[in-house]
């Protein structure tokens, strides 16, 4: 059930021990040459949606919140952001209503990497608040690492930022916004002293064209095929969370 086309009444009655709240979250910043500035919720909205599809009783879909953590593109200018505290209370404070009316399954759905940090402090923050409820969260890319890995065709096996994977998605879920013709492929490591270093850095420092990844390698069909995989994929933890714990023996 998508929130945005419900009513109270509708919300009401959902099952709040049965029925998974999926709250994605992406940005509205610069992706290269070549892809539009709300290429991360499109994306992500793309896969909530697909899931959304498959389990329209089993979820409750929040609307896509679009402003992220995204001062390491400001350099590029036009990128929309909003500070990092600010972010996190974007995550913490609409989730926690439905925490205090008695939901017990969150999912937030992260469409963006920069915002990986923000909501593992959310998250952290809520648990500690509501340590019964099953609050989880995962960048749709790193629950579909491998799925997405073994599509890429090109030397880069992550998303990386408007390059083959975002690219491909993109020419599934809006090609009228592809300017392929204007594609650059970069892509800049860190010297082998520094690899497992975290580094924090602004865009226009690691790329000159904003872009990290190879779009050249990117297709509709390749896009299609990701995107249905990683829907596929948000399924099974949507119905991992309907199941109870998230522990083993």
């Amino acid at each position: 059930m998508k929130l945005a086309e419900s009513t109270w009444p509708e919300i009401a009655r959902l099952d709040k021990d049965r029925t998974v709240i999926v709250a994605p979250y992406a940005a509205c910043e610069q992706h290269g040459p070549h892809l539009p500035y709300y290429t991360d919720t499109f994306l992500v909205t793309a896969v909530a949606e697909a899931v959304e599809q498959k389990l329209p009783d089993e979820m409750l879909l929040t609307p896509t919140q679009w402003l992220g953590a995204s001062s390491h593109h400001l350099p590029f200018g036009g990128t929309l952001s909003a500070p990092v505290d600010l972010h996190i209370r974007l995550i913490t404070d609409p989730l926690r209503e439905y925490l205090r009316q008695g939901w017990t399954r969150l999912l937030i759905l992260n469409g963006h990497g920069g915002n990986i940090d923000t909501y593992h402090v959310a998250l952290r923050t809520l648990h500690d608040e509501f340590p019964q409820a099953h609050i989880l969260g995962a960048s749709y890319w790193e629950a579909a690492e491998q799925i997405i890995a073994d599509r890429l065709e090109g030397p880069f096996k992550q998303v990386g930022h408007a390059g083959e994977a975002e690219t491909s998605l993109m020419l599934a879920v809006r090609p009228d916004l592809v300017r392929m013709d204007l594609r650059r492929d970069c892509q800049r490591r860190l010297r082998p002293e520094l690899e497992g270093l975290y580094v924090p850095f602004d865009m226009k420092g690691r790329t000159r064209e904003g872009v990290d990844g190879f779009p050249s390698y990117a297709n509709a069909e390749k896009g299609k095929d990701m995107l249905a995989a990683i829907a596929d994929r948000m399924v099974e933890v949507v119905r991992g969370l309907i199941g109870g714990a998230e522990w083993r023996d």
